[in-house]
């Protein structure tokens, strides 16, 4: 019982300290702090990879399956929100139509 409530404060207090952390970055640091969780989910991906092929219970399987669907929709959904940011940051090449 005490291993589950050390579990759950662990839990709690990366939460606090995460919310901490996300609410001091400044915006300009936005976007490389999305590249980094990208490699992050990246990784988690490659493990969801292995879970899912070592086959070791049809339970196992389905959970490393879920694991790798979810993974791969974090890794695709941060690096399309990456993109659309650093989108904003380009100059436009063409000059505006109206001599602007």
């Amino acid at each position: 019982m005490s291993e589950i409530l050390v579990s759950i404060y662990i839990f709690v207090l990366a939460i606090f300290v995460g919310f901490e952390v996300i609410t001091k970055v400044p915006p300009l640091l936005h976007t490389p702090l999305m590249s980094g969780s990208n490699a992050i989910s990246g990784i988690t991906l490659v493990g969801a990879l292995i879970s899912a092929g070592a086959g070791h219970s049809l339970l196992s399987t389905i959970l490393g399956l879920f694991a790798v669907i979810f993974a791969t929709v974090n890794v695709v959904g941060g690096f399309m929100v990456t993109d659309r940011m650093l989108e904003m940051f380009k100059k436009d090449k063409a000059p505006k139509a109206g001599g602007e």
